[in-house]
Formats: structure tokens, C-alpha cells, sequence
């Protein structure tokens, strides 16, 4: 794990992903090195062309960054895409990048807020 920087990318940049998306990007510990979503106009998507941060509709192209990626957050819900992240992950031989899925970006944004966060998306959407 790095000592000064995580390297982060995200998959899910609509109502879930945002508000995780804006304390990635408050936090000077943490590059953000890239945002998927199926929906190129998301708000998520727009705030990290905003940055300057690389965008996506393809979440593969996120995972496909490999190594250089420590977190790969996915708040998709979606268990197409935690199982395709699975199954590149051990086809590449990638035993450095952790997969967080939404379950766990929950549980963050609940205790930085102090109370229960919930997310409103259908986990079939993606």
C-alpha cells in the first residue's frame, strides 16, 4: 500500500458514486485515476471532466489500468460487473488492486455522515 497516495478509480458515478466521488477528490491522500459509467452525462462523470480526471463508459478500461490502480471502487450494484472485475483481476494475475464494492463505499459514507446512508439505484441498472 502506498505511503503517500491511494491510487483510485471508480465504477458507478450517478446518485451512489458522486458523493463518494467529491471526498475522493476533497482528499489529498488519495489520485484519482479514472470514473466509469454507462451514462457519459452523470453527474459524477461531469465533475471529474471538470478535474480533468479520465472518464469512461466502459468499466473494463478502468480495470484493465491494472497494478497501478490500489482501489477499485464499485458502486454499481451490479453483480455482472463485481463478477467481470473478479474474473479479470484473476486472469491478469492482479494481486495488488482491491475491488470495494458498494456494500463497503455504504458503510464509508454512513460514518463520515453519522448516520445510515441509503443508495436508491436498482442493482440491475448497469
Amino acid at each position: 500500500m502506498p505511503n503517500t497516495a491511494f491510487r483510485v478509480a471508480v465504477i458507478g458515478a450517478g446518485e451512489t458514486g458522486t458523493p463518494l466521488l467529491r471526498q475522493l477528490l476533497a482528499a489529498p491522500f488519495v489520485t484519482l485515476l479514472g470514473v466509469a459509467d454507462l451514462d457519459n452525462d452523470a453527474p459524477g462523470m461531469r465533475i471529474a471532466r471538470h478535474r480533468d480526471i479520465p472518464t469512461t463508459t466502459d468499466f473494463m478500461e478502468l480495470a484493465r489500468l491494472g497494478e497501478s490502480v490500489d482501489i477499485l471502487i464499485d458502486v454499481t450494484g451490479a453483480p455482472k460487473v463485481r463478477e467481470a472485475l473478479r474474473q479479470h483481476m484473476q486472469d491478469s494475475g492482479n494481486h495488488h488492486t482491491v475491488i470495494m464494492h458498494e456494500t463497503i463505499a455504504q458503510l464509508m459514507l454512513s460514518l463520515s455522515k453519522g448516520e445510515l446512508v441509503r443508495f436508491k439505484h436498482d442493482t440491475s441498472d448497469y
